[in-house]
């Protein structure tokens, strides 16, 4: 694929976003109407969708040994379960957690309100099973339950429960992190890195970025953006340089993922103005640096009511001269959002304004958890 053409076009150019804010206020019945109305496939398309689909599941099917089990694990213990609900509130509270007090007490709390003996035997999967079989000694053995002092049996009991408190954590902890491999492919970009070589090696292509990020401080967003760029480094080091400088070759190379929030304490639509003197400036940078290395570069999704907001910063960022040449810039896109199609034509009236391409990753999202907090 040649080279992106240069095309510089004034941010006065691009298309308006009014479409995008009217989407918010729609009439949910009517939108879900006329989206069962464009979800209609033809004949052609069904057959299309319908083998790939079991092409997908076949392949998923074939390497199911290659994942240790922990597909059978995560099915059995799904989101549908209140035991596979504490399993996944538990794998990220331990994470969260430093002292092993607070740790054996959640895990008490925890893992003896679940039901796990109704699980046993209902996979086919020895890690399954195994695992099970250690949840439900798990949830017989960490009992802190008052005992009398004359009660010998709870006594016992409770000598083996302080005894093997430390042998229960540490399990529990390992399984967690069996768990989180599955989700993080490693602590720091260099660990990333290196875990991501084998995917590669099988056609993957990696796009990193940090969980949990969000500053609340000056001091946090300086560290983050100091994170960022290190990274950058990190990833066009494993990278290497360029060859052709080709659009093809910047989207076979690794990218990153950023979040506004992570670069200014004070993202909030009320701020924009002081947001364009203070953040920009620093999503230009890391702009400009990821072009050097000639690699492509996503602004993450934020909660739903920030998407005017980062759409005003992005917006001059994707007619800015400095990056012209460079079709490495791109955004996730809630599809769960009211506002996914009109936002989804606005890109591509921008990215035809400005004679370039504009990556797009699709995302579940539509985080309204402000939203839900301030109904409840």
């Amino acid at each position: 694929m040649a080279e992106a053409k240069r095309h510089i076009v004034s941010a006065a150019c691009l298309p308006d976003r009014a479409s995008i804010s009217k989407a918010l206020l729609a009439d949910e019945e009517r939108l879900v109407e006329s989206l069962i109305a464009k979800a209609r496939f033809s004949a052609v398309e069904r057959n299309r969708i319908e083998t790939l689909a079991i092409g997908l599941v076949g392949a998923a099917r074939a390497g199911r040994k290659e994942g240790g089990g922990v597909d059978s694990f995560l099915h059995e213990y799904g989101l549908s379960s209140e035991e596979g609900v504490l399993l996944l509130c538990l794998a990220e509270a331990l994470l969260r957690i430093p002292d092993a007090a607070t740790a054996d007490r959640l895990i008490a709390g925890t893992i003896g309100s679940g039901d796990w003996a109704r699980h046993l035997g209902r996979s086919d999967s020895i890690l399954v099973n195994a695992s099970t079989w250690g949840l439900m000694l798990t949830g017989r053995i960490v009992d802190w339950s008052a005992k009398r002092p004359d009660d010998l049996s709870g006594m016992v009991q409770h000598l083996i429960a302080r005894t093997g408190e430390p042998l229960v954590r540490q399990a529990l902890r390992q399984a967690m992190r069996i768990l989180g491999k599955q989700f993080v492919i490693g602590e720091t970009i260099e660990e990333a890195l290196a875990n991501a070589r084998a995917g590669e090696a099988l056609g993957y292509r990696f796009s990193f970025d940090m969980l949990g990020e969000a500053a609340r401080t000056a001091e946090d967003a300086e560290r983050y953006n100091s994170r960022y760029v290190e990274a950058i480094e990190a990833i066009a080091d494993y990278a290497g340089h360029p060859m052709a400088r080709s659009e093809r070759e910047l989207h076979e190379r690794p990218g990153l993922s950023v979040k506004l929030s992570a670069l200014h304490p004070r993202y909030q639509p009320a701020q924009e103005a002081r947001l364009k003197a203070e953040l920009y400036p620093r999503l230009l940078e890391i702009a400009l640096a990821m072009r050097d290395a000639w690699l492509p570069l996503t602004v993450d999704a934020e909660e739903a009511d920030k998407l005017d907001l980062s759409l005003a910063l992005i917006e001059p960022l994707l007619a800015d001269p400095k990056l012209a040449g460079w079709n490495g810039f791109g955004l996730a896109v809630q599809a769960y959002s009211k506002r996914a199609l009109p936002l989804i034509d606005w890109l591509a009236g921008v990215a035809e304004a400005g004679g370039r391409r504009i990556p797009v990753r699709l995302v579940k999202g539509a985080y309204w958890d402000n939203e839900i907090k301030w109904a409840q």
